[in-house]
């Protein structure tokens, strides 16, 4: 016996018996279970909002009011393939990303602003 032995149990092998049950052919379905449940609550709600945005994008025309992700709120007035330029006030006009578009205003909604 040894000092160890005074602070930590010695641990001795048992004979092996079986396992209880459980959830018997049950546990290999938790884990396809579960990637069914993060399918439905997490990937799937994702792609349909992208899916919605790229329509949105592709929907996009000259004289569009929109709102970028930054807040900026303007009217479109030149669309390349990935860059737009919104005109933000008389004769003041930013150039970005056709992706920084958050959204498309009803039409008249400046002018009310």
């Amino acid at each position: 016996m040894n000092l160890l032995d005074l602070v930590i149990a010695p641990a001795y092998a048992q004979a092996t018996t079986p396992a209880p049950g459980g959830f018997g052919g049950m546990s290999f379905l938790l884990p396809i279970l579960f990637i069914g449940v993060l399918y439905f609550m997490m990937i799937r709600p994702q792609a349909k909002r992208a899916k919605e945005h790229r329509a949105m994008l592709d929907k996009l025309g000259n004289g569009d009011e929109v709102i970028t992700n930054g807040g900026i709120a303007g009217v479109v007035r030149d669309i390349g393939d990935s860059f737009i330029t919104v005109e933000i006030a008389d004769n003041v006009r930013i150039r970005m990303q056709k992706g920084a578009i958050a959204n498309v205003l009803p039409k008249g909604t400046l002018k009310s602003a």
